[in-house]
């Protein structure tokens, strides 16, 4: 007999009720019952079919063959001639269709980015789906005074640290520049720092010089605790711009990445036309160039080290045609990042693309429904890695610290739509209907059933208001980035548990200079 149907009292019954449920809610689930996880399965959504797909990916091998790619540095084109591809009389780099196919044949499609501590790896096999940060914001969105700042290497810092804390954001790739270090060897190595200092969970970064490799390895080495240990995890991957688009290598960013790849470190292959710019303005048009930009960071990477681990980063975005001002919150961007998804699940190779950012300026109604839209649509899609997925606003020159912990409940929703309906004999739920319906209680409130399936089968916001009016009212109408700002607040009030251990954290601020205090 269930708590309701027991008691011939309403009132006790509803509180009966209300208990069970506060004591389900109160006892946490393993991992494999929690409603959402990541990696979550997703490719339920499919805005191409398998002749746009086999279309746009014979275009953009017309595109490789044809037209090919310029400024390849010296070290590129030795590279790519020895793999294969011809270099014409005009300087560029063209790819013959059989060279590509034959990579594509042998790339490595077992990535595993690693966590530091082992208890957060992401999988990047078939359609699992992972949300993170992302960008280069060069701003941070101050909601008190409603104004921009400057970012700096605190701002950095807090956002890794808030990361730690959120469930539904799967990895941290850095979301903003550190605008108070202008040099820029310790910009780029105080960002590992901040980064890795503040989150146990994968890292993104990237690099302005090839020099600059090095050192940040040795720092990298330092904190894995030995370069063997590190060539075994790697916890940091190289987010490389390989491509200025349309079609052209980026001279600098490609011996970046040559370095990276012979640090042990994974590659994301990063390429960000913008349609009607440097890209067509066509959706499948900038889904081609983005594919064959891509290819060919393929072909690349596995000419300087066959196997290398790469994630195929399509990540065209969408321009207003009226202003010439990006819209990453459109619904043409969900769409082009959709359909890079798909593109990648056709290649059945690890691939990421940018969804999740806002073109609003505060977070607000307008960034709600901007961010779920392709939050939504890529998950649906079944994209690995989901970058930008929260906290940027203004078109990516703006993060905020409260609009990444609002985009926490906001990815778990998008997550749940991802998970889908499972149909099964228990789903479907014949025998409990009986039991309610024929001489029950006429409500499935307390039945065994819902109980046992409150937590696995719903997800909960944490910040999101589902009081009703009078409810609210009583409360003191708690405003919603205020409840962001105290959780803000509460999270930097402890220390992270992925801060260094003293010993290490002096011999790392005795090798390198190290800008964030102690």
């Amino acid at each position: 007999m269930n708590e309701i149907s027991r008691s011939s009292s309403p009132s006790a019954s509803r509180s009966g009720g209300r208990a069970a449920r506060r004591a389900a809610r109160a006892t946490a689930l393993p991992d494999h019952l929690r409603p959402i996880r990541p990696g979550l399965e997703g490719g339920q959504y499919n805005p191409l079919s398998q002749a746009d797909m086999e279309r746009i990916h014979n275009t953009a091998l017309d595109a490789l063959e044809r037209i090919g790619l310029a400024d390849a540095p010296e070290s590129g084109v030795a590279y790519l001639i020895a793999a294969g591809c011809v270099l014409g009389e005009d300087g560029r780099i063209r790819f013959p269709r059989a060279l590509v196919e034959d990579t594509l044949a042998r790339a490595n499609r077992s990535v595993m980015l690693c966590s530091r501590d082992g208890k957060t790896d992401l999988d990047l096999s078939g359609s699992r789906v992972h949300y993170g940060t992302a960008g280069a914001a060069v701003h941070m969105v101050d909601v008190h005074g409603r104004e921009y700042r400057d970012s700096t290497v605190q701002d950095l810092h807090d956002a890794s640290r808030i990361c730690q804390q959120l469930d539904n954001i799967h990895f941290v790739q850095r979301p903003m520049v550190c605008r108070d270090i202008p040099d820029n060897r310790e910009m780029d190595l105080n960002t590992i720092y901040a980064c890795c200092s503040g989150t146990f969970k994968h890292i993104g970064t990237s690099f302005t010089d090839p020099s600059y490799v090095a050192p940040a390895t040795e720092m990298l080495h330092m904190i894995a605790g030995g370069e063997d240990k590190w060539l075994e995890r790697p916890f940091v991957s190289n987010s490389n711009c390989f491509v200025v688009p349309p079609m052209k290598f980026a001279t600098e960013s490609c011996e970046v990445m040559e370095a990276c790849i012979k640090a042990g470190m994974p590659v994301l292959l990063l390429s960000a036309g913008m349609a009607g710019a440097t890209a067509p303005s066509t959706i499948a048009g900038a889904i081609v160039q983005a594919v064959a930009e891509c290819l060919a960071g393929l072909v690349y990477v596995n000419a300087v080290k066959p196997g290398a681990p790469a994630i195929f980063g399509t990540w065209p975005f969408g321009l207003d045609l009226r202003s010439g001002a990006m819209t990453v919150g459109s619904g043409e961007q969900a769409l082009l990042s959709a359909g890079c998804a798909q593109m990648h699940r056709f290649y059945d190779l690890p691939g990421g693309a940018a969804a999740g950012a806002s073109d609003a300026k505060l977070p607000d109604m307008q960034a709600g429904w901007e961010q779920m839209c392709s939050n939504v649509m890529v998950g649906l899609s079944g994209l690995n890695m989901v970058y930008e997925a929260a906290g940027m606003h203004a078109s990516l020159l703006g993060f905020c610290h409260e609009s990444l912990i609002l985009g926490d409940d906001l990815i778990g929703q998008a997550m749940r739509c991802v998970r889908g309906i499972e149909v099964t004999d228990e789903t479907l739920a014949l025998d409990q209907i009986a039991e309610v319906c024929l001489g029950g209680s006429g409500h499935y409130l307390g039945t065994e059933q819902t109980l046992g399936r409150m937590q696995s089968d719903h997800v909960y916001p944490a910040l999101g208001d589902r009081s009703s009016p009078k409810e609210w009212a009583e409360l003191g109408k708690p405003d919603l980035i205020e409840k962001a700002i105290a959780r803000k607040e509460q999270i930097l009030s402890e220390p992270s548990p992925a801060q260094f251990d003293p010993a290490l954290d002096m011999a790392i601020r005795e090798t390198f200079r190290i800008h964030l205090p102690l």
